[in-house]
């Protein structure tokens, strides 16, 4: 009789245990649903911004690429006769504001008399780059060392749209691909060229960030 006894406690306590198992199994899985449905997702990983800059030396424009589709048109200067600009592709390599213009003898600190204006975009060839100008007059000719020159006040916009390692294309001629982005070539009136008008002319820059 004591035996029988005994083997039934023992049921009745394995019975509690498997009970109190069960109990806390089905709270352990209750909580993790809970904080896999209030627990912070990690964030989407945004796809990196393709950006490209185009630009035609014959039509003295810069277009802002993004993803294929043109954002803006700018008009700039490009190189005069003398000093052109090179052409092919290139990549951002550096991002400067209110740059200091070096020339062989000449520094020039940043304000109203530089001729990189306020920002400057250096390339990947040693003193070339995208810049503003204290001249903007000569936005719109074969007016630079050989760098690419925008307005102030468009230089600054386009500096914020970029990033070290965007892409630049600059085109020598006309192509099917220009005639897209810029439409038709323009009027014979407009494609002269002519030595930069009210433009501050320097000895040839050697230093990165100054203008070819």
């Amino acid at each position: 009789m004591q035996r029988r006894v005994a083997t039934a406690n023992r049921k009745r306590s394995s019975n509690k245990m498997l009970q109190a198992a069960l109990i806390g199994l089905a709270l352990t899985l209750s909580a993790t649903a809970v904080y896999a449905q209030t627990s912070p997702k990690p964030a989407a990983v945004s796809k990196p911004r393709s950006a490209r800059r185009v630009v035609s030396i014959p039509d003295r424009k810069l277009a802002l690429m993004e993803e294929n589709r043109v954002v803006k048109i700018y008009d700039v200067a490009v190189g005069a006769p003398a000093s052109p600009c090179p052409s092919g592709g290139f990549q951002i390599t550096e991002r400067l504001e209110n740059p200091t213009y070096y020339s062989p003898g000449v520094v020039i600190e940043p304000g109203a008399g530089n001729p990189l204006g306020t920002r400057w975009m250096g390339l990947n060839i040693k003193g070339f780059g995208i810049h503003g100008t204290n001249s903007p007059d000569s936005i719109g000719y074969n007016a630079s060392h050989g760098c690419i020159r925008l307005r102030n006040r468009e230089v600054e916009e386009l500096f914020v749209r970029l990033k070290v390692g965007d892409r630049v294309s600059v085109i020598a001629e006309r192509t099917d691909e220009v005639a897209q982005i810029f439409g038709p070539a323009p009027g014979s009136s407009s494609t002269h060229t002519q030595a930069a008008r009210n433009a501050v002319r320097f000895p040839p820059a050697d230093e990165p960030g100054s203008e070819r």
